[in-house]
């Protein structure tokens, strides 16, 4: 499975480099809790979901393909799905924000208010599942799954980097590809910005369908209006369908802070639940086939364990101690299933060590509830 956790490998040591950089320029659009949360948001439950977009792909591609591509020069299927591609997310991430349905899975990551390559990451759990109608047609036309995922890859690091807060413009490439200095638009808070530059590789489309915009010229902030973000992952993936619903106040956060966490400490303690799924990944990959009783217990104690980390980024009292039950049960998870590499051991026992440290109040400063914070 290296081929799968080298992408994620490189993905978050880049987002942590430039926010370093960022962070150390001192630059007020930063915040180590928004980066906190945006790694944590997308990566556990997003991946399941990924994995279960590629299984219907799969599944289409080898029972139903209509075999319209399996007689073209390999170089022209390439070509083609690179095009295609990119031509059904403009779509899809156009009716995001038309849609009230799409728009409750879209809305998480507009929700960021601070733009750099965190931001590229913070999704919805449920980002991938709307994504499977748009790309069965690949699959319909035979497009193989090796290709359709490679051009996947190509076109999500893409726009991965589309989102950082650090790559300066490149005039002569603004006129076929997204940069960040089109992409940030469609993060603009205000004015109906983020009804414009839909693009996710080539900013062609919106030139075409006439969604095309430059960044004003005066200053602007990004995010959406309404209810902030609560910054617990399970909360701010479900709220929205509840809405729909009519269940305005389902999944209300605790008002009061009891403690603030140092930034250290919560970085290192997403690095650690991060590294933990990747080795997840590197185990088990898409988890489709063969799954077992061992697989799903670590997926539901690494999903336990990005709530927990939310509850410590806010300073709720439960966020303690979830956090140190959720990393007792891991390393004993991983002591029962016989994982004996020092990976395994090594990652768990700091991760259990760090959950203890921040229980007895190490890392952590006490809040005075006269001055707490609410939600």
């Amino acid at each position: 499975m290296n081929e799968l956790t080298f992408p994620v490998i490189f993905m978050l040591l880049i987002v942590m480099a430039e926010a370093v950089i960022i962070a150390r320029q001192k630059r007020a659009s930063f915040s180590w809790r928004d980066v906190v949360f945006n790694l944590n948001s997308g990566h556990i439950m997003l991946w399941l979901f990924r994995g279960l977009e590629l299984f219907c792909y799969g599944f289409v591609v080898t029972h139903f393909s209509l075999g319209i591509v399996d007689h073209w020069p390999i170089w022209l299927v390439w070509l083609f799905t690179l095009v295609a591609w990119d031509f059904g997310f403009y779509w899809l991430h156009r009716l995001h924000h038309r849609y009230r349905l799409l728009w409750a899975v879209h809305v998480v990551h507009h929700q960021g208010e601070h733009f750099n390559l965190s931001l590229g990451v913070r999704n919805s759990w449920y980002s991938s599942l709307t994504s499977i109608p748009f790309f069965l047609l690949l699959a319909l036309m035979g497009v193989p799954l090796a290709v359709f995922m490679a051009i996947s890859i190509l076109h999500y690091t893409i726009q991965f980097f589309n989102h950082s807060g650090v790559i300066p413009r490149f005039r002569w490439l603004e006129k076929l590809m997204v940069t960040p200095h089109h992409h940030r638009v469609h993060h603009i808070k205000s004015g109906g910005y983020a009804n414009r530059n839909f693009g996710g590789s080539f900013i062609i489309w919106d030139k075409l369908f006439g969604s095309f915009s430059e960044p004003p010229e005066t200053p602007h902030q990004y995010g959406i209006g309404g209810e902030s973000a609560t910054q617990n992952p399970f909360v701010d993936s479900n709220r929205p369908f509840l809405r729909i619903l009519g269940m305005k106040n389902g999944l209300k956060q605790p008002r009061e802070t009891h403690y603030q966490i140092k930034e250290i400490f919560l970085v290192s303690g997403t690095l650690l639940l991060f590294t933990l799924v990747i080795g997840y990944i590197y185990l088990y990959g898409y988890g489709f086939n063969g799954t077992t009783g061992v697989q799903v217990g670590l997926f539901i104690l690494l999903a336990l364990g990005t709530v927990a980390l939310s509850g410590l980024s806010s300073g709720y009292l439960w966020g303690k101690w979830s956090w140190f039950l959720v990393a007792t049960m891991i390393a004993a998870w991983v002591l029962s299933a016989g994982w004996l590499m020092p990976f395994w051991l090594v990652v768990s026992g700091v991760l259990w060590l760090h959950s203890l440290l921040v229980l007895v109040g190490f890392g952590v400063t006490k809040v005075d509830k006269t001055d707490a914070q609410t939600e």
